[in-house]
């Protein structure tokens, strides 16, 4: 039986656009409407107008800004989030003085956070469509308070993606087979990745850690500028050091890098050290950073002396490095469905074969302490 107009317009992830700037909605609502899976429900220019729609038809993501009149974006996510709990999009303009602004709202139940659409030049619009339409797909999917999630329709055909080998290329048998003879003389490592709900999640994980963990290298998809605002706030809350990593950062215990937004991360050996080298490049996966090159890079430069650990977010970068990883005999875990905000990136590393274990979010530091610290008396992560 076909369907209705109506019932092909639910399949869609509608969409409640909320910016007090007429052009952002105008440039948004264009954005959104070109994709086949998304629906602009309507626009809005304050909260107030915002609220009056919501009343008359709840929307499945809403698009938020943050600077707006009569009430300012932060406490009207607060309203909803205590109120009527429904996957919430911060849209901001790119600039380091907002930033912290845009931690406090991920920490207040926004499950993303985004820059506004540049259209200086071709590349950039491209770019922002892209990353646009995706996180609006993947708030679609989110998990909020309310425990909710809508179903992931199938993977709508998209354009080619770039995969690792544009950054990095696959390690050799030679190579591999050398570093899986090795016997380690650094200390562990461990190689994180997260997107969508990731921040909150890594929030967990970091706050738990005692000050002499390993050293963990993290992507979290965030735009360039919020990344050292995400860092700064978890350093003051966690034992540990939290750092954005800069090119030629020593990757230690009690040390915890994150990738810059906008650009890739490495793992580096030199000699008994490990480094991150941070380059440009390529969106890969449809990210910079991309968890594949992280992956791939601790696959080949540290093999079983590393563990790999996949978080909850959208599509599916970071399943073939972890599985890279798993191939070189690294430890490797993905969150399960029940914890994860987002369960898309654990559910492809899963599929693949790449996940030794699956665990749920509270459960992934004791499985970080325990196969580290096994390292330091086989000179291997245990499983």
């Amino acid at each position: 039986m076909q369907k209705n107009a109506s019932d092909m317009s639910r399949d869609k992830i509608r969409v409640l656009i909320v910016d007090d700037s007429a052009s952002v909605r105008t440039t948004l609502t264009a954005i959104l409407s070109d994709d086949p899976d998304i629906e602009v429900m309507g626009t809005a220019a304050d909260p107030y107008l915002a609220a009056e729609k919501i009343r008359q038809e709840i929307p499945d993501v809403l698009f938020l800004d943050i600077e707006m009149p009569r009430m300012d974006g932060l406490t009207f996510l607060k309203k909803i989030m205590a109120q009527r709990p429904i996957p919430v999009v911060v849209c901001s303009s790119l600039a380091s003085e907002k930033s912290e602004v845009m931690m406090e709202a991920l920490a207040a139940g926004a499950v993303d956070v985004i820059t506004k659409p540049r259209v200086d030049t071709k590349q950039f619009l491209t770019e922002s469509r892209m990353l646009i339409c995706d996180v609006a797909k993947a708030a679609g999917h989110a998990r909020v308070k309310s425990g909710a999630r809508r179903q992931p329709k199938p993977a709508p055909t998209v354009e080619a993606k770039h995969l690792a080998d544009i950054v990095i290329p696959p390690i050799s048998e030679s190579r591999a087979a050398s570093l899986k003879r090795a016997i380690p003389t650094t200390a562990p490592i461990v190689a994180i990745g997260a997107s969508t709900g990731g921040t909150e999640a890594l929030a967990a994980i970091l706050t738990r850690l005692p000050a002499q963990s390993p050293g963990i290298l993290i992507v979290q998809h965030m735009p360039e500028k919020f990344t050292a605002a995400f860092a700064s706030r978890l350093n003051g809350l966690c034992a540990v050091e939290v750092r954005e990593a800069a090119d030629g950062d020593l990757v230690m215990p009690g040390r915890v890098l994150i990738a810059p937004g906008g650009r890739h991360m490495l793992l580096n050996r030199q000699g008994s050290r490990y480094t991150v080298a941070i380059r440009d490049g390529q969106y890969v996966c449809r990210h910079r950073p991309s968890v594949d090159v992280l992956f791939r890079s601790v696959a080949q430069n540290a093999g079983a002396n590393a563990m790999g650990v996949i978080l909850t977010g959208m599509g599916d970068d970071g399943a073939r490095g972890l599985l890279e990883m798993r191939q070189m005999g690294s430890y490797t875990i993905a969150q399960d469905e029940e914890t994860s905000i987002v369960f898309g990136m654990p559910r492809e590393a899963i599929e693949l074969g790449a996940a030794v274990k699956i665990v749920p979010l509270n459960k992934v530091v004791d499985d970080i302490l325990r196969s580290t610290a096994a390292a330091t008396q086989t000179g291997r992560i245990a499983s």
